[in-house]
């Protein structure tokens, strides 16, 4: 059985669901009640979109409740992984955020995690019987609408492995390299490259993890028409937007998302493509 935390959020939506109740105590505190009969279930799928720290709560409340019912086994799926990009101290005094995720996850013994498309190698190194979903089928439904001779694009060196590995799969595009820098203190992005003298005019799908507020990607697009790209295109499986549509939208004809972080809806240029679509197998 499955019990998707965040009703919104379906990723196995034949798996038969667990009913529960969930409220909020007047002093601010979580609580959730298992209403399903669960006598003769052993194993369990948990199914969650982490956006806050109370979300990590609800999560724990909920395996804690699982266990008073006598679950024996339960497997987790975390599509978006939190503080995934706080994957190394940059500067003294910071929390290196990724760690304590996974450690506080790590101690609910979970059968196995699995997580979408990580940020870096660091989270599946640092989780306990982690299992890693890679972006191929997301870039595959995506390069299927568009043109033949479309060029992949990595925003910066982070990126770089993992669009290879995509490239190897697809067997049909050739990649373009391009960097950035950013100032650690401040975190201000400048100094984007695009390694190509002259694009000629080709389409190019840029690929990336996480799309928060998109300054990367404007960045890289000034740099992309500059040197003679066609139409733009954006791709990121994990579509946070914390600054909305408008000024990506000024430089992309579409963006692709899934809906591994949150539901998207009634924007015209966005394609949100669910995992649940053939995304996960």
């Amino acid at each position: 059985m499955v019990l998707n935390l965040d009703t919104g959020f379906k990723p196995y939506p034949h798996q038969q669901e667990i009913e529960f109740d969930f409220f909020i105590f007047s002093g601010g505190e979580p609580h959730i009640k298992i209403t399903s009969n669960l006598s003769s279930v052993k194993e369990v799928n948990i199914n969650h979109r982490i956006q806050s720290f109370n979300d990590l709560g609800v999560l724990f409340l909920a395996v804690n409740a699982l266990k008073n019912m006598g679950i024996e086994k339960m497997n987790l799926f975390l599509p978006y992984f939190p503080g995934a990009r706080q994957d190394r101290l940059m500067v003294e005094g910071e929390a290196l955020s990724v760690k304590v995720y996974a450690a506080l996850l790590n101690s609910q013994n979970f059968n196995t995690v699995k997580i979408y498309d990580p940020h870096s190698e660091v989270t599946p190194a640092l989780l306990n019987n982690c299992k890693v979903i890679d972006n191929h089928k997301f870039i595959e439904q995506i390069t299927k609408e568009l043109s033949n001779d479309l060029l992949l694009i990595s925003p910066d060196g982070g990126a770089l492995k993992k669009i290879y590995k995509v490239a190897s799969y697809l067997k049909s595009y050739a990649v373009v390299e391009c960097s950035k820098s950013r100032d650690v203190k401040t975190g201000k992005l400048d100094g984007f490259k695009v390694y190509s003298d002259d694009l000629e005019g080709k389409d190019c799908l840029i690929v990336d993890d996480i799309c928060d507020g998109g300054g990367t990607f404007l960045g890289l697009a000034k740099e992309l028409k500059a040197k003679n790209a066609g139409k733009l295109y954006l791709a990121v499986s994990h579509g946070i937007f914390s600054k909305g549509f408008d000024s990506l939208e000024k430089y992309f004809d579409r963006i692709y998302t899934t809906d591994s972080f949150k539901t998207i809806n009634g924007e015209t240029r966005v394609t949100q493509i669910k995992l649940s679509n053939g995304l996960l197998s």
